[in-house]
């Protein structure tokens, strides 16, 4: 499985596409989008734009991811919690 990641193209310099996305930068091609421009988003796989996107389209994709991200986050810091009592159950130590 792979995942391509919507991006902002924030500069061009031949086939070469600086990028930014949650605040970091990257260098990627775009030899396989050369009608990707400055504004745009793309979407990378391996260092390379496969794809140019609406920015609608984009930002709901960057909306979903994060709220994915805000989810797992959840789920691990509920599993810490539930850990921490249960290490707290064997000991025989009254919980609260």
């Amino acid at each position: 499985m792979c995942l391509a990641v919507p991006t902002l193209v924030t500069s061009i310099d031949g086939s070469m596409a600086r990028i930014e996305v949650g605040g970091v930068e990257r260098e990627i091609s775009i030899v396989l989008t050369p009608e990707a421009k400055v504004g745009d988003y793309v979407l990378i796989h391996t260092g390379y734009a496969i794809g140019v996107l609406a920015p609608e389209e984009a930002e709901e994709s960057l909306r979903l991811l994060r709220e994915l991200e805000e989810a797992a986050e959840l789920e691990e810091a509920r599993a810490q919690a539930e850990l921490r009592h249960d290490e707290v159950d064997e000991r025989g130590l009254e919980t609260t």
